[in-house]
């Protein structure tokens, strides 16, 4: 069963055109060809990726995030109730006034108390500014080597050029290294992504991304082993130009630098529309419809890739809604936060619950500085940040 099962799903007339097989991709000739075996090589890629973030993130984001003056958020920890702790994570995380009432009763406790415990709970599970920082700044540390690295792979082929080259010799185009290096990091990038997406902040369009990511994966997979590596490679590129320049804004915009965030928004906005509205559909996906049967028959394998390359671009189409209501809100008001992939479930406060909040938290921060160590090292930033003040006294 197994076997057949195996048998159908590599069966030539799905992956390749009608008068070819993959004995007609084997290296011979001089010519390398890429093949599905490659893709195990994502496997250890994908963890290194997932260890060197976690590197990236506490030993060179969190100084920067720092040094731009990303102050580490000090949260006042709720009380030990397991009545509201019950309630908060079973059923609701804002109980209606009824059930207010009801709580009040079973933990002995005043209605402004419970509420201010759930307000602190609240506040405990959303990310501060330090961890969407340090979060923003490795995904642009990629998307910036990436970027260049794509650049470089592609300047000097002929078919970054003029999309029709793209098909010249189909499919007997041997793989270059530029090519296989670029696939191989950028899918086990991807799959870095889906593996931490459920320790990541989870956004507005979270559900979006998770059908981006998979949808890229399953593109990237396929052009591997068919051959479509020039067109892969050129898709690549397209999506890193913006995300290098959205990375990039986010983080100013965390750090406060309000002018430099909005000129690099408007930046991002311009690259995006042109990138993902302009040349992925109008070139890349007509370079992938058009040219193709000029040269062999539609098989499964045409409909399936062009079918995908949609998905991708109905994604586009969504944020890009979602950056022309940031563009709306940059222009006719006041752009306070990424409309297109902030946390969805901010917590608002009034005023007054916000000046309370401080008080605790300013009172939380004294306390712990006045409770150092006896070596007089300060407990809030984690190793090598620490602040251990010299006890000599000249």
């Amino acid at each position: 069963m197994l076997v057949s099962v195996y048998e159908l799903f590599w069966w030539d007339r799905l992956w390749l055109p009608g008068n070819l097989t993959w004995a007609d991709l084997e290296d011979k000739e001089g010519r390398v060809y890429a093949k599905a075996s490659h893709l195990y090589a994502t496997i250890p890629f994908t963890v290194g990726f997932l260890l060197i973030r976690f590197i990236f993130e506490r030993w060179i984001a969190t100084p920067l995030a720092l040094m731009a003056g990303v102050k580490r958020r000090i949260r006042v920890q709720t009380e030990d109730n397991p009545i509201l702790e019950h309630y908060y994570s079973r059923q609701s995380r804002q109980p209606s006034q009824a059930d207010l009432t009801g709580l009040c009763k079973k933990s002995g406790l005043s209605v402004r108390q419970v509420e201010r415990w759930f307000r602190r709970r609240r506040r405990m599970d959303q990310p501060g500014v330090l961890r969407k920082f340090t979060e923003a700044c490795w995904r642009f540390f990629f998307y910036l080597l990436a970027f260049g690295g794509g650049i470089l792979a592609v300047y000097d082929k002929e078919w970054f050029y003029d999309t029709k080259e793209v098909w010249t010799g189909f499919p007997k185009q041997s793989m270059l290294d530029s090519q296989y290096w670029y696939y191989i990091l950028e899918m086990s990038f991807y799959c870095s992504l889906l593996l931490s997406v459920a320790f990541d902040i989870k956004r507005k369009d979270f559900r979006e991304q998770i059908i981006h990511h998979c949808a890229t994966l399953v593109l990237l997979s396929f052009s591997w082993c068919v051959n479509y590596i020039r067109v892969g490679t050129l898709v690549m590129l397209v999506h890193d130009a913006s995300d290098v320049l959205l990375e990039s804004a986010k983080l100013f915009n965390y750090a406060k630098w309000e002018t430099t965030c909005k000129s690099l928004f408007v930046l991002f906005a311009i690259v995006f529309m042109l990138t993902r509205l302009v040349i992925f559909p109008f070139w890349l996906i007509h370079c992938t419809w058009v040219y193709p049967p000029h040269y062999y028959p539609p098989f499964f394998g045409y409909y399936f890739f062009n079918v995908m390359l949609l998905i991708l671009q109905a994604l586009h189409l969504f944020w890009a809604y979602l950056i022309l209501r940031m563009v709306h809100k940059f222009v006719f008001g006041k752009l306070t936060k990424d409309e297109r992939s902030d946390n969805e479930a901010e917590e608002e406060f009034s005023p007054e619950e916000e000046e309370e909040e401080e008080g605790e938290e300013e009172g939380h921060y004294n306390g712990v500085v006045q409770g150092k160590s006896q070596n007089g090292c300060s407990e809030l930033l984690p190793p090598p940040h620490r602040h251990c003040p010299s006890k000599t006294v000249y």
